[in-house]
């Protein structure tokens, strides 16, 4: 469990004087100070950025300090140009308790994760391209085809649409979030979740591999997909490996859930042809604005 010792009964952080313990499962009873917090947040911002994951000031981080407070990046800031100032504490209300810049417009969906989920630490949100694609077309990514997707998230649910800073994004989520620590959401982009930053971020990646990876298979004729023995093997090595999180083939799910879940508005899915023009064209855009 996050432990924090403090200088007096305040919620307030004093960055030269508080440090934030992680337990052994997170850091290995490493003592990590709001110095070194914010700097994580910093430099996962400058990645998603580098890796195109988001544009102008899109998405937005956070990590969980204790029970009762948060540190998260601040709305209308480019998340590639992050500042040690420019990081909000907020309580699990949503107030700030320290920070000059408003907190993201996104706080409401990290929030509700956290209340749901103790053992997460952290949430990441972007808008990667091609995971992006999917969840604008309206597909899960359900199909195992890659070892190191199977082993780190299973099956990728797509989430129903919720309008951005609402209740309706974090309601939509947390029907998986048991089971689940990465989601697509439906017209919007990607949420992942991990025992800190870093491990966050690792899973937006592998989140973005898999779809690309899938996006050109399709492309190609169609994914081939592990069988399940081998999914089976994989998901022993998963266990072997101690990897904490969840994971969908190791958690109790209904299944009809997951299919409604997973159609476009209306109930009425993409066909192959069509899913296959959609990805052409996506293509065509992705390798469009990076030769420009």
């Amino acid at each position: 469990m996050l432990v924090i010792r403090r200088n007096n009964q305040s919620n307030k952080l004093d960055p030269n004087k508080t440090q934030i313990w992680l337990g052994a499962a997170e850091r290995g009873c490493k003592v990590v100070s709001e110095f070194q917090l914010k700097r994580d947040i910093i430099e996962v911002g400058r990645r998603i950025y580098n890796s195109g994951f988001v544009a102008a000031n899109d998405g937005n981080i956070s990590i969980r300090v204790n029970d009762n407070l948060v540190l998260t990046t601040p709305t209308g800031v480019s998340k590639g140009f992050l500042t040690q100032d420019m990081i909000v504490t907020v309580d699990m209300d949503g107030k700030v308790i320290s920070g000059n810049w408003r907190p993201s417009s996104e706080l409401k969906m990290h929030l509700a994760v956290y209340r749901a989920r103790e053992d997460i630490k952290s949430v990441v949100h972007a808008h990667p391209p091609y995971a992006t694609a999917f969840a604008v077309a309206g597909f899960a990514l359900e199909k195992p085809i890659m070892p190191e997707v199977v082993i780190n998230l299973g099956w990728v649910p797509l989430t129903q649409y919720g309008t951005p800073s609402t209740e309706e994004i974090p309601e939509a989520i947390l029907p998986y979030l048991p089971c689940h620590d990465a989601f697509l959401l439906q017209n919007h982009g990607a949420l992942t979740v991990g025992t800190d930053v870093y491990n966050a971020l690792f899973k937006m990646e592998t989140l973005e591999m898999g779809a690309k990876i899938s996006l050109f298979a399709r492309l190609l004729g169609g994914e081939r997909e592990i069988s399940p023995e081998n999914v089976e093997r994989l998901l022993e090595v998963r266990r072997n490996l101690g990897m904490t999180g969840s994971h969908p083939a190791l958690c109790d799910l209904p299944e009809a859930n997951n299919v409604a879940a997973a159609q476009p508005p209306g109930g009425d899915r993409v066909d192959e042809t069509e899913l296959k023009r959609i990805i052409t064209e996506v293509v065509k855009q992705v390798l469009a604005e990076q030769r420009g």
